[in-house]
């Protein structure tokens, strides 16, 4: 089975009772965790974004605790699901002060990071990609913003 595009869906959509979108979002949601996460964040937190900030930041918190630092593989390993959840996470929100804000936090708890991330040649090239996507994103900021979180910026 082939997928029609998102404008046929659209107005497809537009030809469904408000019973009918309600079922189609359930039935949706029960598919994959992401549906219903997407679906979380726009009805329960896209309008407390600072909220939903603060919750992504404590699950990176938990989520730096409790990384196996036997290996340096393992370290790895672990970081990159961090930043894969963090980026799915971006993905929902869709605000680049959302997007520019974690990942600053992000690269601030992987340059914390002990053991360092220095004997690591990709701990080190991931938190570089990140720093400049970081830089990428605050450049399409509003002036004042730019301001402040390039300050944070110089202190990584």
């Amino acid at each position: 089975m082939k997928a029609v595009s998102a404008v046929t869906i659209k107005k497809e959509l537009q030809h469904q009772s408000q019973e009918e979108l309600i079922v189609l979002c359930l039935r949706l949601s029960r598919f994959k965790k992401e549906n219903k996460e997407l679906l979380t964040y726009l009805l329960f937190e896209s309008e407390h974004e600072e909220g939903y900030i603060q919750t992504i930041k404590a699950y990176m918190d938990n989520e730096f605790e409790v990384i196996n630092r036997d290996s340096y593989f393992y370290i790895r390993k672990s970081i990159r699901k961090i930043l894969r959840n963090v980026k799915k996470y971006v993905r929902y929100s869709q605000k680049k002060e959302t997007e520019a804000e974690l990942l600053i936090y992000f690269c601030g708890k992987l340059k914390a990071f002990s053991p360092t991330i220095k004997r690591s040649t990709q701990l080190l090239n991931m938190y570089n990609r990140q720093l400049l996507l970081a830089k990428k994103t605050i450049s399409g900021l509003h002036e004042d913003l730019q301001y402040d979180y390039n300050l944070i910026l110089e202190n990584l």
